[in-house]
């Protein structure tokens, strides 16, 4: 199994790229939205990848993250849905808007994606709410994929760690998600709850820390009346 790329852009297509790993060329598929992330021909890149095996086709898949590696993961598990719409869907929402749309049963969102129908949408909102909000927590301040990487004397290229290069500066707002979430499992409440009101808090407070995060699921996980 090929989990990771990293080496320098070839050709960009509309839909794929075509990194160049030591001489060996790998055409990857990715999503509209990692395609518009990754850099320019002739740059580092680094994808996480899924290959997708049958009988008479081998096609590699390429995300930025772990989290919209395992939802692509978890996608391709709902009846109908097939590679091409599951890059359709991350590719409109991305992993966090696909996490928080089926946290909250917004099966609208993800008809939003071209060739997702409402009865497709519902299926995988009603299919995944169990497991978003382990997908969901997995969430958190990770290096970008297209970084640029030097080249050592006899032209390969080097990683990150290797050059020294420091790494990308934690975002705490991305780390608040998973650590509010393991907040509220530790006090008591359902995995499924959590992840929708910290969807709910986020969607009004994009940017909290995870005080703020918390604070604003537990009104929403607090009793009415």
């Amino acid at each position: 199994m090929i989990g990771k790329i990293s080496g320098r852009i070839d050709y960009r297509g509309a839909d794929h790229v075509l990194i160049d790993v030591r001489g060996v060329g790998y055409l990857v598929h990715v999503s509209d939205r990692t395609l518009m992330a990754l850099p320019r021909v002739g740059e580092f890149a680094s994808l996480y990848t899924d290959l997708l095996v049958r009988e008479d086709l081998l096609q590699l898949f390429g995300f930025l993250s772990p989290v919209e590696k395992e939802w692509h993961r978890l996608l391709m598990g709902v009846q109908g849905i097939g590679a091409k719409a599951s890059m359709a869907i991350l590719g409109a929402l991305g992993p966090d808007g696909v996490g928080r749309a089926i946290a909250l049963g917004d099966w609208a969102a993800v008809k939003a994606a071209p060739g997702v129908g409402p009865k497709i949408a519902q299926r995988v909102v009603n299919e995944l709410k169990d497991k978003a909000p382990a997908v969901m927590a997995m969430a958190g301040p990770v290096t970008a994929g297209p970084l640029p990487a030097p080249i050592s004397g006899d032209g390969d290229v080097l990683e990150p760690a290797m050059a020294g290069a420091p790494s990308a500066p934690a975002n705490a707002a991305s780390a608040a998600q998973p650590e509010a979430m393991s907040a509220l499992a530790n006090l008591g409440y359902p995995p499924a709850e959590a992840a929708r009101a910290v969807a709910e808090a986020l969607a009004e407070i994009p940017q909290a820390e995870t005080p703020d995060l918390i604070r604003a699921a537990l009104r929403r996980l607090a009793p009415k009346g």
